[in-house]
């Protein structure tokens, strides 16, 4: 079976991010928020919940609780009642509740700006750090979702399951100053064409560049036209995928 080599990925990678720049020219973090203690907050609430929904959640939620500090000290219950909606609300109460009392205790009242001590708050794993530090603080970070595990997969860029796996795939691929762009731009893109029950390939923008276009297709017929300007490459492709209309 061929396989594609790093460079050959890096190049499809660059590709797939002028498509979906183009075609998501506002694709950004769909959580709304006014601090970075918000944005934590908010990606705590969206897991198993949608960003819409999240979103109905935290107006009241955040004037309510008006930062770090108030939550600290909020009522268990009341937040519990507050965003009942978003799913599993007694562990997410919990979380934030933790989340608040750590960023307080240890940080000063300020969510701290790297990794290392940002997954040491209750609540906040690797996606969650990701999320708060490229979009709160202008860190690259690989934010890897249901989304991005689902996409990367069909596109051949990971054959990990694993949400961290395919991070340090993908940081080998994508350029870093483009790590969370790329997250938004996917994820984005899952919710507009690449649905998980039944795609939109025939309308895809990176149709030609994605080796699952149409079906679950082998990851050797991948299409070399938009990644490979090496026409000794191309036709070694050709030959071992005889039929293959590149």
């Amino acid at each position: 079976m061929f396989k594609e080599k790093l460079q050959s990925k890096i190049k499809r990678v660059k590709a797939i991010l002028r498509c979906l720049r183009k075609a998501y020219p506002d694709a950004r973090c769909a959580l709304h928020y006014s601090t970075p203690w918000e944005l934590l907050v908010a990606t705590i609430l969206s897991a198993q919940c949608t960003d819409k929904l999240v979103n109905q959640v935290t107006p009241a939620l955040f004037k309510k609780y008006p930062g770090v500090r108030a939550f600290a000290a909020a009522n268990p219950e009341e937040i519990e009642q507050t965003i009942r909606s978003t799913g599993f609300y007694r562990n997410k109460t919990k979380n934030i509740l933790g989340a608040a009392k750590a960023v307080l205790e240890r940080f000063g009242g300020e969510v701290p700006v790297l990794m290392e001590e940002l997954v040491t708050i209750p609540g906040v794993g690797r996606k969650t750090a990701n999320v708060v530090l490229g979009d709160a603080f202008g860190i690259p970070g690989i934010p890897v979702d249901t989304h991005m595990i689902r996409i990367n997969r069909l596109l051949g860029l990971t054959r990990h399951a694993d949400p961290v796996k395919i991070e340090f795939d993908l940081m080998k691929l994508v350029p870093q100053k483009h790590w969370t762009l790329y997250s938004h731009l996917i994820i984005h893109h899952g919710r507009a064409r690449c649905f998980a029950r039944r795609p939109d390939c025939g309308h895809c923008e990176i149709r030609a560049l994605c080796p699952s276009a149409g079906r679950g297709v082998p990851q050797a017929r991948i299409n070399l036209k938009f990644m490979a300007r090496d026409s000794e490459t191309y036709r070694r492709t050709l030959k071992q995928n005889p039929g293959r209309q590149l």
